[in-house]
C-alpha cells in the first residue's frame, strides 16, 4: 500500500483521523456512519440516514458540524412546514416602504433535515432546488448558497403514519443512503453510562476549517482510478438494469427500475474518498464494493414480487458485487 506522498496529505490525514476522535468522545461507535459523512462532505454529495430512534443520528451530525468550523442548521421536519419556513420569505418593511428578504435556515453550510419523509411535496421541492443547483429563489431573486453546502437527512424506517415518501427524483439527489444499526452490547453500557452522568462533557474541539474542506476536496479529486476499475463501476451499475446479460436470473424478476447514471457518478466519488482515507492515491476494486451498498440501494427500485418474498435491495447488491467480474 503506497504511503501518502506529501505533508499536506499527511497533515490531512490527521485531521481527519482527529474528527473521528471528536466526534468519538460524545457519540459511542457509528465510525461507519462518520466515515460516510465525512465522504459526503469531501465530494459535494448529500447523505440520507435511516435507522429507528435512539442511534444517534441527529447527534452524530450535530456534533460533526460543531468539529467542522461551518455554519450549521437543524430543521425539524412536520407536516404543517411551508417552503417559506425553510428557505425565508419576502416581509414589508413599514419605515422603507418596501419588501426585504428574510432569509431562512437553509442558508447554512450543513444542513441537518431532521425526519425528512414528515414533510409535504411543497417543502420537498424548495429542498431539492437547493441540493440540487445549490440556489434558493426568494420571490423574482435568486441567491447562491455559501460553500460547502451539505444536507444530511434522517428518516425513520419504522413510523410511516403522517409520513410523505420522498419522490424517486429526490432520493436519488442523495449521494447515499445509510441504514443505521443498533450498538453492540458494550457500546449500549457505553452509552447508558455516559448518559446517567449528568456531568459528562459535550464539548468537542474544531478541527477542520472551510479552506481544509476544500484542500481535501481537491486532493480527493486527484485520486486514481484505472480504466478498468471505470469500466467495473459501470458494470455494476448496468447489471441492476439488464441482471439477465450478467445470468442473474432469480434476481430479474424482482427489479423494476435499475440504479440511475448517478449510480456511475457517485460510485466513482466515493470510492475515490474511501481510498484517500486509507492514505492512497489510487482505488482498488475493496474501495468500491466498501461503498458501494450505501450508493445504490436507494436508486434500485424493487416490484410487487420482491416485497412478497422479502427480496431487499441489498440483496440484489450483495448477489451484483458477487457476480460481475473485474476484468483486467
Amino acid at each position: 500500500m503506497e504511503a501518502l506522498a506529501t505533508d499536506k496529505q499527511q497533515q490531512h490525514k490527521q485531521k481527519i483521523n482527529q474528527v473521528f476522535a471528536e466526534v468519538g468522545k460524545v457519540v459511542v461507535g457509528q465510525e461507519d456512519m462518520v466515515n460516510r459523512l465525512l465522504i459526503g462532505l469531501f465530494t459535494n454529495g448529500h447523505v440520507l440516514l435511516e435507522g429507528v430512534p435512539g442511534l444517534a443520528k441527529t447527534l452524530t451530525v450535530s456534533t460533526l458540524a460543531r468539529v467542522l468550523h461551518l455554519d450549521f442548521a437543524r430543521i425539524q421536519f412536520t407536516p404543517d412546514l411551508l417552503p417559506s419556513d425553510l428557505v425565508g420569505t419576502m416581509i414589508y418593511n413599514q419605515r422603507e416602504g418596501k419588501f426585504e428578504v428574510k432569509k431562512g435556515p437553509i442558508f447554512a453550510n450543513i444542513i441537518l433535515a431532521d425526519e425528512i419523509n414528515r414533510s409535504p411535496a411543497k417543502v420537498q421541492s424548495a429542498l431539492l432546488e437547493a441540493m440540487q443547483e445549490k440556489q434558493v429563489t426568494i420571490g423574482e431573486t435568486t441567491f447562491k448558497l455559501d460553500r460547502p453546502f451539505l444536507v444530511l437527512a434522517t428518516q425513520n424506517p419504522v413510523e410511516q403514519e403522517g409520513t410523505y415518501p420522498l419522490p424517486e427524483a429526490q432520493i436519488d439527489r442523495f449521494m447515499m443512503k445509510v441504514s443505521i444499526d443498533y450498538p453492540t452490547k458494550d457500546q449500549e453500557l457505553e452509552v447508558m453510562r455516559r448518559i446517567s452522568n449528568m456531568k459528562f462533557d459535550f464539548t468537542v474541539n474544531t478541527v477542520l476549517t472551510k479552506e481544509d474542506i476544500f484542500d481535501i476536496r481537491d486532493q480527493v479529486n486527484k485520486v486514481k482510478i484505472s480504466e478498468s476499475l471505470e469500466r467495473y463501476i459501470i458494470e455494476l451499475v448496468y447489471a441492476t438494469r439488464k441482471p439477465l446479460e450478467f445470468k442473474l436470473n432469480e434476481l430479474a424478476n424482482y427489479i423494476q427500475f435499475g440504479a440511475s447514471p448517478r449510480a456511475s457518478i457517485n460510485l466513482n466519488l466515493a470510492a475515490k474518498a474511501a481510498a484517500y482515507f486509507e492514505g492512497r492515491d489510487y482505488v482498488l476494486p475493496e474501495d468500491i464494493k466498501e461503498v458501494a451498498l450505501d450508493v445504490m440501494n436507494h436508486r434500485i427500485i424493487m416490484n410487487y414480487e420482491a416485497e412478497a418474498d422479502n427480496v431487499k435491495t441489498t440483496d440484489v447488491i450483495k448477489a451484483i458485487l458477487n457476480k460481475v467480474p473485474i476484468n483486467k
